[in-house]
């Protein structure tokens, strides 16, 4: 965990509202685990990708992983829970939606891949089952942001967790970043250690896999960031990235520190504008964002963002349809070649359910 003294000092008073988060969190568990709060499963393949902390630790690009894996064969469909949204309830994202609506990363979701049925819902216990009945072709589900979401029992858990800050080094909110109890690691079927080192060791993947203990039957894996091509908001011209760049950064994420390093590697310089996680940008935010700009001054000169903003900055389009903004996707990348590893225990999943069970059924399984 990097903070400032300041900050620091703060957490360290903390510790006794985070020891007692502890306890909720331990609690909470300890009642599913016995059966004394439901938790229920579905006759239907269910991904559920999550972590144990806030803040970033790069679940919408697994999320679209998870998409571009397996809409070659089958027909997909996502639930996220659609933070900060102006709605409530179950919503199903249709031509006419907004991020405003559904929130940022469905939304990105949606304009990414307009085959996926793309719905939020605050309760996925009762969002799976009107997925289903609104899109009946539908033949998996995955559930962004969802691990400890345990009123429901996916098949496969994908646990992600920061290399910088993994989450048996963590501590509970609001001292650390933990909003579950790390034991609960032990119910993911496959964990990846995001943002690492591209040039990540064997012998520093040994060391991880010592600290972090997982059981024999556990997939781990180590992904690094890898950052595409960047292209206009609007348009979707490619652009290319290089050192003569006069380059402003618009961005509100939660951790921008592996997207900045990459800047000051591939930019000789830049300036920025940040704002809170899932900030939603007024027309005094374009206008400061735009005057920002326009101090460059350079003819070879852009505004950059990110995908999860650019979602946020779409209610400008009629201004931006002749600015330099641009848009920096974001991938995983899997390290050691294990990707199609990977690929292959999440298809096997799939297959095995649908191999075991009747694909389709919409009605959670009785206990």
């Amino acid at each position: 965990m990097n903070f400032n003294y300041l900050e620091k000092g703060i957490r360290i008073l903390l510790l006794p509202i985070s020891a007692l988060v502890g306890i909720y969190i331990s609690l909470r568990n300890f009642f599913y685990n016995r059966g004394w709060l439901s938790s229920t499963p579905f006759n239907f393949p269910l991904v559920a990708v999550g972590n144990l902390s806030v803040g970033g630790t790069g679940k919408s690009p697994m999320v679209e992983y998870l998409l571009r894996l397996l809409l070659p064969q089958y027909q997909v469909g996502t639930i996220s829970r659609g933070y900060k949204r102006k709605t409530k309830g179950y919503l199903l994202a249709n031509p006419d939606t907004t991020a405003l609506e559904i929130g940022d990363e469905p939304m990105q979701f949606y304009r990414k891949f307009p085959n996926v049925g793309v719905a939020v819902g605050e309760q996925r216990l009762e969002a799976i089952p009107q997925l289903l009945h609104d899109l009946p072709q539908t033949d998996v589900i995955v559930l962004d942001d969802a691990f400890q979401h345990r009123a429901i029992t996916a098949g496969l858990n994908i646990l992600l967790t920061d290399y910088s800050n993994p989450f048996w080094h963590d501590w509970y909110l609001p001292t650390g970043e933990l909003r579950d109890n790390r034991h609960s690691a032990k119910r993911a079927q496959i964990i990846v250690v995001t943002k690492c080192p591209p040039h990540l060791t064997q012998q520093q993947k040994m060391e991880m896999l010592r600290q972090m203990a997982p059981n024999g039957s556990q997939h781990v894996f180590f992904t690094a960031i890898a950052y595409g091509v960047p292209y206009h908001l609007i348009t979707k011209q490619c652009f290319e990235l290089h050192q003569n760049l006069e380059l402003l950064l618009v961005c509100g994420i939660a951790n921008p520190q592996p997207l900045k390093a990459y800047l000051e590697l591939k930019t000789a310089s830049y300036i920025e504008k940040t704002f809170r996680d899932h900030h939603i940008f007024t027309i005094d935010d374009w206008n400061e964002i735009d005057a920002r700009f326009r101090t460059l001054g350079g003819k070879d000169s852009i505004i950059l963002t990110t995908e999860k903003d650019a979602v946020r900055l779409l209610k400008f389009a009629d201004l931006l349809q002749h600015l330099p903004v641009y848009v920096l996707p974001i991938e995983h990348q899997f390290l050691f070649n294990e990707g199609p590893d990977f690929d292959a225990a999440v298809l096997n999943f799939i297959n095995n359910f649908a191999n075991n069970s009747t694909m389709g059924k919409t009605l959670p399984i009785s206990n």
